[in-house]
């Protein structure tokens, strides 16, 4: 892998991690189009890690509520009343916190389960299968589209807080968005809409939720460490990681004013005829 490939396949990840088109399907084909076919998954993890700094950074005072909730939650103080903000549904309060906290915890050992299983598929699956994601992933968007529509027309009210059917429901489909071709975002986006979850609060729990994710997918690709170093090298990783991070960061902030808008089925306008594409090229 040349520095520059590293670099387009980093500008591919940080548009595709947090725009709901699937970061690891669109890896796959460009990986597959520029010839790269023994590329380690430990390198895709890398770059998702970049993409998880731009989480970090974006939404770094809801995270820094919810530890800090956390850490009253273990010494047993309780919050300040006057500072609980009823506008943050996530951490805006103990309860709200509390709630979301074990939300996490519960998603995130539902995803780690089945990203176990889906990691010994991900090797053996065709890049027809990408394609097909691609095109469930479309039917998701629509699906989360209409559900958006129909939030704004019963007007319902979010409690605060994720609860734990919520929670399972997303984890499942987080743990389904682990598979090339199918978005985590959308997938997780459209589980917490199924699920009545309000759509701003859905993407803020859906990019908060990645982060222990990710770091769980790192840590189990750490064994093909020695073999990305040899077969890639640091110019590309690092230069990957580097764009990945930069673009993601814009991607992130494009993506959570579309959600706000409930514009998330325009993007199933590009992977259906992408998917289609694929089936036939491939």
């Amino acid at each position: 892998m040349t520095f520059l490939q590293g670099v387009l396949l980093g500008i591919l990840q940080g548009i595709a991690e947090f725009l709901p088109i699937s970061s690891s399907g669109h890896l796959q084909l460009a990986q597959t189009l520029f010839g790269l076919e023994e590329v380690p998954l430990l390198y895709d993890v890398f770059l998702h890690l970049a993409t998880l700094f731009a989480v970090c950074i974006f939404f770094w005072k809801k995270i820094w509520n919810l530890l800090k909730c956390f850490g009253r939650w273990i010494a047993r103080k309780p919050r300040n009343e006057a500072d609980n903000d009823a506008s943050d549904l996530l951490s805006g309060s103990d309860q709200a916190g509390r709630k979301t906290i074990i939300a996490i915890i519960i998603t995130t050992a539902i995803t780690g389960v089945m990203g176990i299983v889906t990691s010994k598929l991900i090797p053996e699956l065709p890049i027809k299968f990408t394609c097909c994601g691609f095109l469930v992933t479309s039917v998701l968007l629509i699906v989360s589209t209409i559900l958006e529509k129909r939030q704004d027309t019963e007007n319902t009210n979010q409690a605060q807080g994720i609860s734990i059917i919520q929670s399972i429901v997303i984890g499942i489909m987080q743990g389904f968005g682990t598979l090339p071709g199918i978005s985590r975002s959308g997938s997780t986006i459209a589980g917490a809409l199924f699920s009545k979850v309000n759509r701003s609060v859905a993407g803020e729990y859906s990019f908060i939720v990645s982060i222990p994710a990710i770091l769980g997918a790192f840590i189990l690709e750490l064994k093909d460490l020695g073999e990305v170093s040899q077969s890639i090298g640091a110019g590309p990783v690092i230069g990957g990681c580097i764009a990945a991070f930069a673009v993601g960061y814009g991607a992130l902030a494009l993506l959570m004013k579309l959600i706000k808008k409930g514009k998330l089925g325009w993007f199933a306008a590009y992977l259906i005829p992408l998917g289609i594409f694929g089936l036939f090229y491939f």
